[in-house]
């Protein structure tokens, strides 16, 4: 008995647009660079969205907003399902996760602002692509430069507003010194830096477990940040013999083995 037409039709449209969306998300072609771009242009976006609402008053159409995002990173997180070769292994990433929270918390705005601290998550996912990274080095002379300086600079930055939300959210109802965002902001700032004015202080036992976590992970981002920014600049420039990764700028030989290295001058050192 032949299998129906429209069936098999339908099953090699299935095969091509999964194949589209791999394209899209690992090509090399300038089409599959500039939808990443676009990826990168609407993380971006979202997350100035989630950070100015934050300091506002809750308005209507900001719901209707929240759905419109929610739909767009269900869509992107079911395109990166879909075209995954490992799935299990692609599901237990804790991207995946943070996916999850943020669309969660777009997409029930019945819930109110309780879980609505939530769509912070979606920051993880800036500069996470293994192919964005390399083309970011490819395009920019800028990202090459400082990649260090960039990807430490918002791992700390994702961090501070990721424990702003949580300090807000358990504390806002509870603790009279923690009326906004704001508050939350200045209290994370002066926990980070260890600077403790003693203005506003967490209260209960996950206060005080949040007040220690800021501490020692903040601090450890912050002293991470420093040490990029002192530490001489070099550049990343893999040796073809021993494979160290990182040279001074002008460098010549390797100095773990000697090997010349043929660093590419871009013309501005």
């Amino acid at each position: 008995m032949h299998q129906a037409p429209t069936r098999k039709g339908g099953g090699k449209s299935r095969w091509k647009f999964v194949e589209r969306l791999r394209f899209l998300y690992e090509g090399d072609a300038p089409e599959a660079h500039r939808f990443r771009y676009g990826l990168l242009l609407f993380d971006i976006i979202t997350i100035l969205f989630i950070v100015i609402t934050s300091f506002l008053p809750r308005y209507p159409f900001e719901e209707r907003v929240d759905m419109v995002i929610g739909f767009g990173v269900l869509a992107d997180s079911l395109a990166r399902i879909v075209i995954s070769r490992n799935r299990w292994r692609d599901l237990a990433h804790p991207a995946t996760f943070a996916d999850i929270a943020a669309i969660v918390s777009f997409l029930a705005p019945v819930v109110g602002e309780g879980v609505g601290f939530l769509r912070i998550l979606r920051t993880v996912r800036l500069l996470r692509t293994y192919q964005l990274l390399v083309r970011l080095r490819s395009d920019s002379p800028f990202f090459r430069r400082n990649e260090e300086v960039i990807i430490a600079s918002v791992n700390l930055g994702v961090f501070i507003f990721i424990m702003t939300g949580f300090v807000y959210e358990t504390q806002h109802r509870t603790n009279h010194a923690i009326g906004n965002y704001v508050d939350a902001l200045y209290f994370t700032i002066a926990a980070l830096t260890t600077t403790g004015f003693g203005d506003i202080t967490l209260t209960g036992t996950l206060g005080h477990l949040l007040s220690v976590i800021i501490m020692i992970c903040g601090v450890t981002l912050f002293l991470r940040l420093v040490q990029v920014l002192l530490r001489p600049n070099k550049v990343r420039h893999p040796c073809p013999v021993c494979g160290l990764q990182r040279h001074d700028r002008d460098a010549v030989h390797c100095k773990a083995c000697g090997t010349v290295l043929n660093i590419p001058d871009e013309g501005d050192v």
